[in-house]
């Protein structure tokens, strides 16, 4: 995604200009671990695009601090679970204005309506924390390029670079290494998410340790979505087992989906705990929901269309 044009801060007295970010869902199509590093952390090779169900992230010059305010359907789990000042959103706001404290000489209040639901494996803290790195840059009239809010973003969490772009990507290394995949097709999906969560570390923790295969090339582009299937029926998500002997309810959420008729694939984002099954139109992903959400009331059922490319 390119720099956006900076909006200019008001002057004192002058109305507040008020902005929305989108901080959309990311799906891991793949995710192959290929080893774990000396540093403990993994080496990671995934496949992700983003949906169109997301988290909306709004934002107000202030003169006073950053502030943070959370609405929506999973506000209370999320303050909750997070410590006082350490959201995401908040902690790329003080790393944005650390980054150029000559050029911030004001506050924001920011409003978070949080869709997504929490420790889905839909990256959504992560999103939410880009959208804030795009939206104060905008706000604050800095004009970090994409590379520089990169750069930030890292140091945030491994997701933040990927989702700062929220286009069809390949990742490696530890999600530091981003590269725009072409050719990519809307892929109608359906979200699945059976109401539990699990921390990635005791996923991670449930992989035996070995020296895995990466991703197989990918094609110069996909001509539909049944292209996009039969590719992702030669790789994997190798956190599935883990998460599921950590999670059950993650596997049942599989085999329904699986089960389904109109279902052309199936799989986990990401750590756990949501899964997605991919479909050959909206109209057939919205056909599922209503028989999986029949039998399953209370689990999240989101229907979305991927961003292409």
């Amino acid at each position: 995604m390119a720099a956006r044009a900076a909006e200019p801060i008001p002057p004192p007295g002058a109305a507040r200009a008020s902005t929305t970010e989108s901080a959309s869902a990311k799906i891991n199509l793949t995710l192959h671990v290929l080893g774990r590093r000396s540093d403990s952390y993994h080496r990671l090779e995934s496949l992700v695009v983003f949906a169109d169900v997301a988290d909306a992230l709004t934002a107000t010059v202030t003169d006073g601090p950053v502030e943070l305010t959370v609405t929506g359907r999973f506000a209370g789990e999320l303050q909750s679970g997070t410590p006082a000042g350490e959201n995401l959103i908040l902690r790329a706001a003080r790393a944005l204005a650390d980054r150029r404290p000559d050029r911030v000489p004001v506050g924001a209040h920011l409003v978070l309506t949080k869709r997504l639901p929490i420790g889905a494996g839909l990256g959504g803290g992560s999103a939410d924390g880009a959208a804030a790195l795009r939206l104060l840059n905008r706000l604050w009239g800095l004009d970090l390029p994409i590379a520089e809010l990169a750069a930030i973003g890292i140091a945030l969490g491994a997701d933040v670079p990927v989702c700062l772009h929220s286009r069809p990507a390949a990742m490696a290394g530890i999600g530091e290494d981003v590269k725009p995949v072409p050719g990519m097709p809307a892929l109608p999906m359906l979200l699945v998410h059976p109401g539990v969560s699990v921390p990635t570390g005791d996923v991670f923790g449930r992989l035996p340790p070995a020296e895995r295969r990466g991703l197989p090339p990918l094609p110069s582009r996909f001509a539909s979505v049944t292209d996009v299937v039969d590719w992702l029926k030669t790789t994997r998500n190798d956190l599935t087992e883990p998460a599921i002997t950590l999670a059950p309810p993650i596997g049942a959420a599989l085999d329904m989906l699986a089960a389904d008729h109109e279902c052309r694939l199936a799989r986990m984002s990401g750590s756990g705990t949501s899964v997605f099954g991919i479909f050959l139109s909206p109209e057939a992903a919205s056909r599922a929901a209503a028989r999986l959400h029949s039998a399953r009331p209370h689990w999240w059922f989101a229907t979305t269309l991927t961003g292409g490319s």
